[in-house]
């Protein structure tokens, strides 16, 4: 290969890292000559479906972008079991707490479908929080944000039955992925009975029993793995 093709190439590459970083909602504020230099730092990955991002144990190094596709967070115990922390999807951020502590992974991250993902080293990251007041700020109240909502699931797990947890998780789902249509607000995100067990803490059989009982109030309708919410008060009123 040609040295001429060669920059070309690295200038096509260079142009598809930035064009990412300012897909970025935490990154919209930071000035393009910084973006630019950041460019040499990041790398830009294509994570297949069922792929696993990093485990328990392994080095907290990197700080993670969503660009496309998306992630699981999860807690995975030696027999197996697992409960699921968060789903991460386009534009968002997760591995943010080795930038607080730089301490190894404590949760396992999986891709739930392709994606494409930003790596950022820590370090880089870190530079760029202590240079932005901003910048730190959003970073901040995103932690925040996600450490309210781990206190609420735990609130969940401990003191709601499933059919109280399954509705709040619904409720939860219809307000972060819904589309309003003629039946009712639509999931527009496909979820198994199973990872939805994993969500709460329960088991698929339950799940299933649970969304049969839902769907007989006319609480929901279910196609396939596509859930259109009926009676957003009715679920309210059932967690």
């Amino acid at each position: 290969m040609s040295a001429r093709k060669k920059a070309l190439d690295r200038a096509q590459d260079d142009k598809r890292v930035l064009w990412h970083l300012r897909k970025i909602p935490l990154l919209s504020n930071v000035p393009p000559a910084k973006l630019q230099e950041l460019i040499s730092q990041v790398e830009l990955r294509e994570i297949p479906r069922r792929q696993v991002i990093y485990l328990p144990g392994d080095p907290g190094e990197q700080v993670y972008f969503i660009n496309g596709g998306r992630v699981k967070t999860s807690k995975v115990t030696r027999d197996g079991k697992e409960l699921t922390l968060a789903y991460r999807g386009a534009g968002q951020i997760f591995g943010e707490l080795a930038v607080i502590d730089g301490s190894p992974r404590e949760e396992m991250a999986e891709a739930m479908k392709n994606a494409i993902i930003t790596e950022l080293p820590v370090d880089v990251f870190r530079e760029l929080l202590l240079a932005d007041a901003k910048l730190c700020f959003s970073f901040l109240s995103d932690v925040g944000k996600r450490r309210r909502q781990l206190e609420t699931k735990l609130e969940h797990l401990v003191f709601k039955d499933v059919q109280a947890k399954l509705a709040a998780l619904l409720l939860e789902l219809g307000e972060e992925y819904g589309q309003e249509t003629e039946d009712g607000l639509q999931i527009g995100l496909k979820i198994t009975h199973q990872e939805m067990a994993n969500l709460i803490g329960s088991t698929r059989e339950t799940i299933s029993l649970t969304l049969a009982q839902f769907k007989k109030k006319d609480l929901l309708n279910m196609n396939g793995r596509t859930v259109v919410l009926l009676d957003q008060d009715g679920l309210k009123a059932a967690t």
